[in-house]
């Protein structure tokens, strides 16, 4: 059931996830094209998520805008409720002032080479989403460099809950949180609106230049929409890494079925599910969490060899 609207402001709203925007010219939405959006979310009871430029919105569409409820993401900005940095040179801002909730994008090169200053980030930070950009690009190297990562962050997460300070990091304390699949579910529970007036499954497919599926005059039009529903994803439905993405976009990209994910996604996010797991025994060691809550053991990193056996 739809849940959430996403609105691509204009053609250089930022990227908060794992596709890339590489628009340079501004490509506004049209004032009444906002508006006959924000009407349909209104109609259909949708929370809308407004992704900004990096200019002033003229004074009409921001009137426009409060007139809904929503959530606010930009591009560097601590008044925004989602704060969206690329690249690890970014980092040097994050270590000097808190943002509400941040979005940080890294290659994987740079997020391997960052971990010092990521950790430097997290003392100031209390919520920190990291976002690898090239998933796709991943090796059998890369995945022992994410393994190592992950370990230097959960000595972070340890030392910030000793403190007894806020902390959350999609990538190690969202497990703890979770007892059934939170993914991404673009196409399911979220869409997006684009600066074209059409909607698309989610922004990736905008900026990919993908096909739409409806406008808010004739309505939603998904083709074989049940695709987009984890009972349809037979390779997630009974996965226990609740933390992951499964990004629809990138499953398209890298596996041709929106409902497969690569083999990247699932070792990355397993990797992440078993680092959630030394973190949450540690803290229950060290009498930092009292919870019934376990993450059993497991052999495998990608459920298809679990399958393969």
């Amino acid at each position: 059931m739809l849940k959430y609207l996403i609105v691509q402001l204009d053609d250089l709203s930022p990227s908060f996830c794992h596709y890339s925007n590489k628009n340079t010219e501004r490509k506004l939405i049209a004032l009444e094209t906002l508006k006959a959006g924000i009407i349909w979310a209104m109609k259909e009871n949708l929370m809308v998520q407004f992704v900004y430029p990096n200019y002033e919105l003229p004074k009409e569409y921001l009137e426009l805008i409060d007139t809904v409820d929503h959530i606010d993401i930009e591009r560097d900005n601590s008044d925004a409720d989602v704060s969206v940095f690329d690249g690890s040179e970014s980092l040097s801002t994050l270590k000097t002032k808190e943002f509400p909730h941040v979005v940080l994008r890294l290659s994987k090169c740079e997020l391997f080479d960052s971990v010092d200053a990521i950790r430097d980030a997290m003392k100031f930070q209390s919520s920190l989403n990291i976002v690898i950009t090239d998933i796709e690009t991943f090796r059998k190297i890369d995945f022992e460099k994410y393994k190592i990562v992950l370990e230097e962050l959960s000595e972070t997460i340890i030392d910030k809950m000793k403190s007894n300070e806020p902390v959350k990091m999609n990538l190690l304390t969202d497990r703890l949180l979770l007892t059934t699949m939170n993914n991404c579910n673009a196409g399911d529970e979220s869409i997006t609106f684009a600066p074209d007036g059409k909607f698309y499954i989610c922004p990736a497919f905008y900026f990919d230049k993908g096909d739409n599926i409806g406008n808010p005059i004739t309505g939603l039009s998904i083709p074989n929409s049940q695709l987009y529903k984890l009972e349809k994803a037979p390779m997630c439905r009974n996965c226990d890494a609740f933390q992951c993405k499964r990004c629809v976009w990138l499953n398209q990209k890298t596996t041709l079925e929106v409902n497969t994910p690569s083999r990247e996604q699932c070792v990355i996010s397993h990797l992440e599910r078993n680092a959630s797991r030394q973190v949450l025994e540690k803290a229950k060691e060290l009498g930092l969490l009292h919870t019934n809550m376990s993450i059993s053991m497991i052999d495998y990193l990608d459920p298809f060899d679990k399958v393969k056996r």
